[in-house]
């Protein structure tokens, strides 16, 4: 599967632990990534400051469903079977 350019779900709805630029101490679950455009893109993606977690991440459809509402829900349930 590939990514819903404009999506973002993997950019809110997950914590992530890593530092990111703009955000040393990373970024809490439900919080938009402040790398995160208007658009719902990465605008440090491919780029080496972006964190391993993000550059790993593959869209799958259990994880991402078929629209972007369902990825929020899906990753946020995910999110909180895991903190």
């Amino acid at each position: 599967m590939n990514c819903r350019l404009g999506c973002g779900a993997c950019c809110i709805a997950p914590s992530i632990t890593s530092s990111i630029p703009g955000m040393p101490e990373g970024k809490p679950a439900g919080e938009r990534c402040i790398q995160l455009s208007n658009d719902n893109l990465c605008m440090i993606f491919g780029m080496k400051e972006r964190p391993d977690v993000c550059s790993s991440f593959s869209a799958t459809i259990d994880v991402c469903g078929s629209t972007n509402t369902e990825a929020i829900r899906l990753i946020s349930f995910l999110e909180a079977q895991t903190s």
